[in-house]
């Protein structure tokens, strides 16, 4: 189908879980997006690249190893600076370090330019339907 929207997907930073990636690669794959899958350890650089390459409609970060909050300070500058304004940007998994009320992280991930931010545990299915609403899919 040619009119699949694009996802790129990755672990950011140091992170090295890739368990978590691969549920989601299948799952959005299942839902009908098409999914570029940068694996672990992706860059800021390699989401934005990847992005340009495939005119991605979404940004998906995950991270488990807690540093997130790190290792996502200025994405959405640099999506905007490399012509990605509007891009949608997710973010999810364990992205701080310590245990914080999700909402407190959550609030910090938007300030920061990201649209949703999940906490561990959410379902597949969650973000799923997320971005059908934020990509303005209709079944």
């Amino acid at each position: 189908m040619a009119d699949k929207k694009k996802l790129v997907l990755g672990v950011i930073g140091a992170d090295v879980h890739a368990v978590g990636n691969k549920i989601l690669n299948h799952a959005f794959e299942l839902a009908g997006f098409d999914v570029t899958n940068l694996g672990v350890m992706v860059s800021q650089e390699e989401y934005i690249e990847a992005a340009q390459e495939t005119a991605a409609d979404a940004i998906i970060v995950s991270s488990l190893y807690g540093h997130g909050e790190l290792d996502c300070r200025g994405l959405r500058e640099k999506c905007d600076e490399a012509g990605l304004e509007g891009i949608l940007l997710y973010v999810g998994g364990n992205i701080v370090v310590g245990k914080q009320p999700f909402c407190e992280v959550e609030q910090r991930f938007l300030h920061m330019g990201f649209d949703r931010a999940f906490p561990p545990g959410t379902t597949p299915e969650t973000a799923i339907s997320s971005l059908r609403q934020d990509l303005g899919i209709t079944d």
